[in-house]
């Protein structure tokens, strides 16, 4: 009689990487189980991340244009008035129903669904035990198990979250109330995202940054034209800026800032601190089992096949080196099951886009202009901005740019990256270019509908076609 406990496969954390893996491992006829202790599977993209993010944003924007831009194209809808349940109730019922089809997606495939936390025992061997981590552990077997829980929020030592003044970006998610002054300590993509939904409904949002600029893993002219445009839409910075101390008096949050070795204070109604992501590895059971990890990051050491230094163990996502992204922890789950199924999987870590949420968006994939000439290789640049394309024009959408960066000897495409209107959408056509090789003529001779945003992509590449041609 088959033991009910054991499984080829085991993955830990139900998230964009472990359930994908979970599915795909199945798929090439393994028997699997999931385990995660949340009720709702999905992991913090679908639940506090990446969905109710994006949901809360598309709606902000909504409220944006019918406040600021419908009277323009001759659409007027009288008083403007915001109804912040009814669009939280709308986020929820978003994630509601994308964590019910990830759970319909395991039922589907016959994988085994462990509500609980998981510690590796060695030897093939899982213990699950209630999800408060407290209680009588169960112990499954597997020939393999599959780490992929994810990260969790950085916290800094005197900012201590309470979840109502000081908050993470989960908390600043389901916000009751528009806030009159949101601090954003950080940023980054979270803290530009999430100031935008809150900037856009009526608050006044200020992001503290250490560094000379935000967005600092883009392209810096990227990230310099999106830094103005925000200011344009009336988000304040303060760049050069640590954050020394925040604590909670009456109903707001006090800060004290240091910058140019100066020290200032801030008052605000909320303060978000989004200063990154490490890896959520508590409880796993890592160093008692002898699994190598990063001593500087966290991140723990797999080899090509996504093995860990313990055989049997592998880790994929936010657990281990590269971007902490969804797409990047699918396809790296998907890899790492195949790997386990005798097959060959890999990832091509210079093909994995990357997107801001903002308006307009940013979305950039391969090498920037800077670490192209860091690298000392031979290349030049073709832009094109979206104020020449017909279709921009007609929305009234004409901020930002498309910038190729191609090498100069061979036209190769290096990099892409946006930032206008679709762009999250745009950068698949540059993602594809990157995974076959393909040259900046090979997009400027493809032919791109009209009028369309894309066109300007086309645009970019015909310039940098032209650079790489008189190259010397």
């Amino acid at each position: 009689m088959a033991d009910k406990n054991k499984f080829d496969l085991i993955v830990v954390g139900a998230g964009p990487g472990g359930y994908v893996a979970a599915v795909r491992a199945a798929q090439l006829g393994m028997k699997v189980a999931c385990v995660d202790k949340r009720p709702r599977l999905g992991g913090v993209c679908l639940n506090e991340g990446c969905i109710p993010s994006k949901a809360l944003l598309d709606s902000s924007e909504y409220f944006h244009l019918a406040s600021e831009e419908f009277a323009a194209h001759g659409i007027g809808i009288g008083p403007m008035r915001l109804d912040l349940a009814t669009m939280m109730a709308r986020k929820d019922q978003v994630v509601t129903d994308l964590t019910d089809n990830v759970r319909k997606l395991l039922v589907n495939n016959k994988i085994e669904i462990i509500q609980g936390t998981a510690s590796l025992a060695g030897d093939g061997q899982l213990k699950v035990g209630p999800p408060s981590g407290k209680g009588r552990k169960k112990t499954f077997k597997a020939g393999a198990i599959m780490l992929a829980t994810g990260s969790e929020t950085i916290s800094l030592p005197k900012l201590t979250f309470d979840k109502n003044y000081i908050v993470d970006a989960g908390a600043a998610l389901k916000f009751e109330s528009v806030p009159k002054h949101l601090g954003i300590v950080g940023g980054g993509y979270i803290g530009l995202e999430i100031g935008s939904i809150w900037l856009r409904l009526g608050a006044k949002v200020t992001v503290i940054e250490m560094l000379p600029h935000v967005a600092a893993s883009t392209d810096s002219q990227i990230g310099r034209r999106l830094e103005r445009l925000l200011k344009k839409q009336g988000m304040a910075f303060e760049l050069k800026t640590s954050v020394t101390s925040a604590r909670v008096k009456g109903a707001k949050v006090e800060v004290s800032m240091e910058k140019g070795g100066k020290s200032a204070k801030a008052s605000f109604d909320k303060l978000l601190v989004a200063v990154g992501r490490k890896p959520l590895t508590d409880g796993l059971g890592l160093k008692n089992l002898g699994v190598d990890a990063n001593k500087e990051t966290g991140r723990i050491v797999v080899d090509e096949k996504y093995e860990t230094s313990v055989a049997g163990v592998y880790a994929i996502g936010d657990l281990v080196e590269g971007p902490m992204l969804a797409h990047k922890a699918s396809a790296e789950g998907v890899a790492a099951a195949e790997c386990i199924a005798g097959r060959h999987g890999e990832v091509n870590y210079d093909a994995i886009p990357s997107v801001i949420y903002t308006a307009p968006e940013v979305a950039s994939v391969g090498l920037t202009e800077d670490q192209a000439k860091a690298r000392e290789i031979p290349y030049c640049v073709g832009a094109f901005p979206f104020a020449g394309t017909g279709r921009a024009r007609c929305m009234g959408l004409t901020d930002g740019l498309v910038k190729l960066v191609v090498h100069s000897q061979t036209d190769r495409l290096l990099g892409a990256h946006i930032i206008g209107p679709r762009a999250a959408d745009m950068i698949a056509e540059c993602v594809l270019a990157l995974e076959f090789g393909a040259s900046s003529e090979d997009i400027a001779r493809t032919v791109h509908g009209h009028p369309t945003f894309s066109e300007a992509l086309q645009e970019a590449a015909l310039s940098a076609r032209a650079c790489s041609i008189y190259a010397s």
